[in-house]
């Protein structure tokens, strides 16, 4: 089976999706398009703006969802059967499941970005990546700190990224590198993604979310938060409501993609991120980059 996966935050670059602008009419109309809905020249930025100006939250989250979105709908021979998104790629994988239309996408990514961004700025927060440890004792250290810090991101086998306050986050690296952990290293984030830190972020898109019609798929979501096929629109609405607080299963996801029968992960967007965490879930099977 085809699963097709689409990356998150992180994977955006100077000059993403100006081949696709140049070379299709489809791709031209929608970067117009998300031009108008957004309210400013995102294209620009995309094509021409410098990586400083790609990681203004305003931008970068819809940078890479457009990318993702728009590279699927150019691609011929796209048909997914099941689809799994990273964090925000779960978003591009919604729309390529069809159960949200490119533009109720885009403006609930756009307020998604803009919540975090106000969620990030009333107590100082991060994020750290810790290599080599189980999980398990990433989650024990985390519960044994005083404050707030949780597995935020679990990429691939002993790949595990934490999240919450930074005075925690800080304290759990200092333990993790005691427990054995080959790096715990703070990430250059604006704040402690898929944590509690999240909370106002959350019940702001929550509302957007609710407002917004989601259709039946046409194939099955593997959601970050479940870690299992989704097909039902309302499951799928309140997980995407969760998932700001909640850690992202990637690892679980790919995992439970396997079994459920996928050969093949074509990663649609800018990067290969997730190539790289795919190959390092399981060498047995194949990943293409769009």
């Amino acid at each position: 089976m085809k699963a097709y996966v689409f990356p998150g935050q992180g994977a955006q670059f100077s000059g993403m999706g100006k081949d696709l602008y140049e070379s299709s009419e489809i791709a031209k109309e929608l970067f117009n398009k998300a031009n108008e809905i957004l309210g400013f020249n995102i294209t620009e930025i995309m094509f021409n703006g410098t990586d400083e100006e790609l990681k203004q939250t305003k931008v970068t989250q819809p940078a890479v969802f457009l990318h993702s979105v728009i590279l699927a709908k150019t691609l011929t021979d796209f048909k997914p059967e099941m689809v799994a998104g990273h964090s925000l790629g779960e978003f591009s994988a919604l729309v390529a499941n069809g159960t949200l239309s490119f533009e109720d996408a885009l403006k609930l990514v756009s307020k998604r970005a803009m919540a975090m961004q106000k969620a990030c700025e009333i107590t100082p927060s991060t994020m750290a990546a810790v290599l080599n440890l189980d999980d398990k004792v990433v989650e024990d250290i985390c519960a044994s700190i005083d404050g707030v810090v949780v597995a935020a991101n679990y990429n691939c086998l002993g790949q595990l990224v934490i999240s919450g306050e930074t005075k925690a986050v800080e304290l759990a690296c200092e333990k993790m590198k005691e427990a054995g952990a080959k790096r715990a290293l703070i990430l250059p984030v604006g704040g402690a993604f898929h944590s509690p830190m999240m909370e106002p972020a959350r019940e702001e898109l929550a509302a957007a979310i609710e407002a917004t019609t989601f259709n039946t798929p046409i194939c099955p979501v593997y959601q970050n938060v479940t870690a299992t096929a989704v097909s039902d629109p309302a499951e799928i609405k309140k997980n995407l409501i969760t998932q700001l607080t909640a850690p992202v299963r990637w690892t679980q996801s790919v995992q439970q993609m396997i079994a459920d029968g996928a050969t093949s992960f074509t990663e649609v967007g800018p990067g290969k991120v997730l190539m790289g965490l795919i190959n390092k879930i399981d060498k047995t099977v194949e990943t293409i980059k769009a």
